[in-house]
């Protein structure tokens, strides 16, 4: 992951501006909450951003406990300012690129447009340490973008989201669907499936066994 693009203003505020709050974002925002239990208590977001996806977690599921984590200065800053006078949430500054160590367990780890950013290898052994992450019976739940299947689907997708294709972010590490359902699968989640699905944006989900 370039660390500079994060530190990059203008880079963050184009971002977050492409993010959520509108039209097939929306969507899949409504799958992935549609996986967490009604009971969870506690939840872990990777790359958590400006605390988007922990807004609408807490929103759906009052007095929910949050702990997001981003490499991103301007974006904690951000989530700090969104979720300011909460302690119910905790903003941790960590890169996803290195090792999650021992954060606690949780109900569930939700993920929204960060992880592909990382290298295919460092996605794969991430997946892992989320499965430690989890409680029995707990849900991963990576509302993210994906690869498309070949060139003319991907720049089909640029056109349908109404972004240049000289604007795709070059810290973009895409792959494809069941490659990641696979990598799930050998760390030995349960109820490994693409809940839904447009385009290069799909959420994938996972349950960690009883």
């Amino acid at each position: 992951m370039s660390a500079g693009e994060w530190s990059d203003p203008a880079h963050v505020a184009h971002y977050l501006s492409r993010t959520g709050g509108s039209g097939r974002g929306e969507e899949g925002d409504r799958a992935l909450l549609e996986l967490i239990a009604p009971g969870a208590r506690r939840v872990l977001d990777l790359g958590t951003g400006d605390g988007r996806l922990l807004a609408l977690l807490k929103a759906a599921f009052p007095g929910l406990q949050g702990v997001g984590v981003d490499s991103s200065r301007l974006m904690l800053d951000a989530a700090c300012s969104r979720f300011a006078g909460e302690d119910s949430v905790e903003l941790i500054e960590h890169d996803l690129a290195q090792p999650l160590g021992d954060l606690g367990r949780f109900d569930a780890v939700v993920s929204s447009l960060a992880i592909h950013h990382l290298e295919h290898e460092r996605k794969r052994e991430l997946y892992g340490e989320v499965l430690r992450a989890l409680v029995p019976g707990g849900t991963f739940a990576n509302l993210e973008h994906v690869a498309s299947p070949s060139e003319r689907l991907h720049r089909a997708f640029f056109a349908a989201i109404e972004e240049p294709l000289e604007r795709e972010d070059p810290s973009d590490r895409l792959i494809d669907v069941e490659t990641q359902l696979g990598w799930l699968r050998e760390h030995g989640f349960q109820d490994v499936d693409c809940h839904w699905k447009w385009r290069e944006l799909a959420v994938l989900t996972g349950v960690r066994p009883l």
